[in-house]
């Protein structure tokens, strides 16, 4: 592969350093979604939300799944917490202020998940505007970060819904390998209902390649095949794997910070570049 291309196959842009916000905005929500569990999801959020840090932006994450893995990976314990975002979602006296934590980065903070999420599903079957749960507990931050970045859970479930109808975009991290690419049409069908339904500004921003190891041709097949099947959607930033991305975790830190020269954090600085292009309001 000549050197002017990246991984994808196409020439790699020039991406313009980060601007100033432009003062008064509510927050870019990005969604990150894929139903299928293993794709590097919970990282790359965790992940991105650090670099969008570093590129000047003040950042929330939401944990969105039941599993907790993202507070878990920010170095909280999920079975601890007095509150989550399932007492916010249930609950209309309390906000989502009341539940947000600081993490270790300065500027990044967290409203957690646990368990008891997994109880929110049956009981919103019943509400009315089930699927706007999410987006009414939100809304009353929206002026307090620039961007908010949701771990869905890996499924198409009532909750990934809610996820998707509070959401401005969504990006999907894919890991590079051939039974990903399967799920992918029937998330954007998910996507696509969304947006007729419940959320008319819903876009997609982009597919990830994720857990990508360039020496093997499947890898380099499947990153190929996401090219064709979806062009310019697909990043030019591919995530490699490296053992880092777990080292890091059990640190309870993203990679920027736990290995902040390693590839693995260059690559994620790259993709916040990338996303910042794609969302000029962000």
């Amino acid at each position: 592969m000549s050197k002017d291309l990246g991984p994808t196959g196409r020439p790699i842009p020039k991406l313009p350093e980060p601007t100033p916000r432009r003062a008064g905005q509510p927050a870019t929500v990005i969604a990150m979604c894929n139903q299928k569990g293993g794709v590097g999801k919970t990282t790359t959020t965790i992940t991105l939300g650090a670099a969008l840090v570093e590129a000047g932006r003040k950042v929330l994450l939401v944990d969105f799944d039941p599993q907790g893995s993202m507070t878990v990976g920010l170095g909280f314990n999920a079975h601890e917490l007095e509150q989550s975002i399932y007492h916010v979602l249930m609950d209309r006296e309390l906000g989502i202020k009341d539940i947000v934590l600081e993490t270790s980065v300065d500027g990044l903070d967290l409203a957690p998940s646990n368990i008891d999420l997994s109880a929110a599903e049956m009981r919103l079957v019943t509400e009315v505007g089930r699927e706007q749960a999410l987006a009414r507990v939100l809304h009353p931050v929206l002026h307090d970060y620039d961007i908010v970045l949701i771990d869905c859970q890996p499924s198409l479930g009532l909750l990934t819904v809610n996820a998707l109808t509070a959401a401005d975009g969504v990006i999907i991290p894919l890991e590079c390998e051939y039974f990903a690419l399967r799920g992918v049409a029937l998330l954007k069908e998910t996507i696509e209902k969304v947006r007729d339904r419940t959320n008319v500004r819903l876009q997609i921003i982009g597919l990830l390649g994720t857990m990508y190891d360039g020496r093997t041709l499947h890898g380099r097949e499947v990153l190929q095949t996401l090219v064709e099947g979806w062009g310019d959607l697909v990043f030019h930033t591919v995530i490699r794997r490296t053992i880092k991305f777990s080292d890091s975790t059990v640190a309870g830190e993203p990679i920027t910070e736990f290995a902040t020269t390693s590839p693995g954090a260059a690559s994620y600085r790259q993709l916040a570049r990338e996303v910042l292009s794609r969302c000029p309001d962000a």
